[in-house]
């Protein structure tokens, strides 16, 4: 049983974190997951910085662009889950565009995070083929591989990707980009049907802003992802481990 199965596996509610690596910088970076470590959050998510975003809203894909403008690259991001690895027991899931993880081999791209320390990926633009092979080896490494399920994805096509994932399953809360939102939909429904073609845990981001957002989300799924509304707070404060660690003890 690998980190995130074991997270999963005590039946306690995840909060799953998203920030960009190296967003304000990365020292800052480093200092929230440990801050939001401390309060609660189970599994912190950290976003690779790339130059086009898939499926951001403005909030991340500004602060992407920002992380690169000042320099940050993929090897500075392993770096930063090796130093995070020895002072924090959280799971640690890398966000990462598939263009990137192949530009030259994409085994030796996983291996470099897996000996740093990272616990899982999400690759949200793979294909399908090459999903096959990289879930694979994930999983014969002990590290997780999650797909990604719309809310428009037909119910035997989500039993196909849960069959590629591992860990856990990453359900879109709606369609549409990242950002903010002040409402929540009604997620039961979707996720019943869901839970009948996988025993997979299921993690639910893409626009849960706030401590209700997260609590309705909880209500019916395993972990929720809260991203922009945390980028904002970190990009605007001048002390954005503080801001972190204030949002993560907010929505626990």
């Amino acid at each position: 049983m690998n980190r995130i199965e074991a997270i999963f596996a005590t039946g306690k509610k995840a909060i799953m974190p998203f920030v960009v690596a190296g967003s304000p910088s990365i020292e800052d970076t480093e200092s929230a997951i440990i801050e939001m470590a401390s309060e609660g959050a189970a599994i912190v998510e950290i976003g690779i910085p790339f130059s086009d975003p898939i499926a951001d809203g403005p909030v991340i894909a500004k602060s992407m662009h920002e992380s690169l403008t000042k320099g940050t690259t993929p090897a500075h991001v392993v770096g930063l889950v090796k130093r995070l690895r020895v002072r924090v027991e959280i799971g640690l899931v890398a966000m990462v565009s598939y263009s990137i993880v192949k530009r030259s081999d994409w085994k030796s791209f996983i291996d470099r995070f897996a000996e740093a320390g990272i616990d899982g990926f999400i690759i949200p633009d793979i294909d399908e083929k090459d999903a096959v092979d990289v879930g694979a080896y994930c999983r014969s490494i002990g590290i997780s591989f999650s797909m990604l399920v719309a809310p428009t994805t037909p119910i035997d096509r989500v039993e196909q990707l849960a069959a590629l994932s591992s860990g856990f399953l990453y359900i879109l809360a709606r369609t549409g980009l990242t950002g903010e939102q002040s409402e929540m939909p009604d997620l039961a429904p979707r996720l019943e049907e869901i839970r009948q073609v996988t025993t997979l845990p299921l993690a639910v981001g893409f626009g849960i802003s706030n401590a209700s957002h997260v609590k309705c989300t909880l209500s019916c799924a395993d972990a929720a992802i809260v991203g922009s509304a945390l980028v904002r707070r970190m990009e605007e404060s001048d002390t954005p481990a503080d801001a972190a660690k204030q949002f993560v003890s907010e929505i626990s």
